[in-house]
């Protein structure tokens, strides 16, 4: 395949930084984004030019680190795919590609398509645990939890917190991440003690670090690569104004 990329550089966060664009004349259909970016930068070693700099770990489509707006779209345009997971051959031939990092005031780009995600790492800290001692592996069925619940819980647990939905939403809200970390641990017996402050203290923190408010636009769970539904926004609501308007609030 032959590829025109157009790829986001910026040297540092101080730098204005611009589109750049590159040519590939071998690209293999069945090479991954992150392998067709691989071979971009061997190229662009090999001429002493800088390589593009980009997150990655796993390549695996578990930890999320693979944050890259795709032609517009996070994670590019196949639905429920990390970057990383992504295929060449979901391209055509001669095609033009855009390659931008994630787009929010929260996240600040560090250099080319690596953002600051630390702001989610501060919003878990501020109360996305539990603190209640647990002790070693309790038998099966000693905690019965019933099965919506559990389904629910497990669902908002595949949350990998890469960012996806606060690049996709126009106001750069994170509330689809928090509502997956408020409502994984606020459906579990142990997460039961600290339900309320928990919300509270995250939400508090996520107004703090930057993030927009939610309105309801529905592009974070369009993008979310996990498939995280709508609807633990409204788990997320819903236990807010149970804390503050209840009292329940330490």
């Amino acid at each position: 395949m032959k590829l025109t990329l157009r790829v986001w550089r910026q040297s540092g966060p101080e730098d204005k930084g611009r589109m750049v664009e590159y040519k590939l004349d071998d690209v293999s259909p069945d090479a991954s984004f992150l392998e067709m970016l691989d071979v971009l930068n061997e190229r662009l070693i090999a001429e002493g030019e800088e390589p593009v700099a980009f997150d990655h770990d796993c390549r695996e489509g578990i930890c999320g680190m693979c944050s890259l707006v795709i032609n517009g779209t996070p994670h590019g345009p196949e639905r429920a795919t990390t970057t990383c997971q992504l295929h060449m051959r979901k391209f055509k031939d001669g095609e033009v590609i855009d390659i931008e990092p994630w787009r929010a005031a929260a996240f600040p780009v560090v250099k080319d398509l690596v953002v600051d995600r630390s702001a989610f790492d501060r919003m878990i800290q501020a109360g996305g645990y539990i603190t209640a001692p647990t002790g070693t592996a309790p038998e099966a069925h000693a905690v019965p939890v019933p099965k919506p619940d559990a389904d629910q819980a497990f669902e908002a647990a595949e949350c990998i917190g890469c960012g996806a939905c606060v690049a996709a939403c126009p106001n750069g809200s994170a509330a689809l991440f928090l509502g997956a970390k408020v409502t994984h641990l606020g459906l579990m017996p142990q997460g039961q003690p600290e339900r309320w402050d928990r919300v509270v203290s995250m939400l508090e923190t996520h107004d703090e670090e930057g993030f927009g408010g939610c309105t309801n636009t529905g592009e974070c769970t369009a993008a979310c690569p996990k498939g995280i539904p709508l609807d633990v926004i409204g788990r997320l609501n819903h236990d807010y104004l149970k804390a503050t308007a209840g009292g329940k609030k330490r």
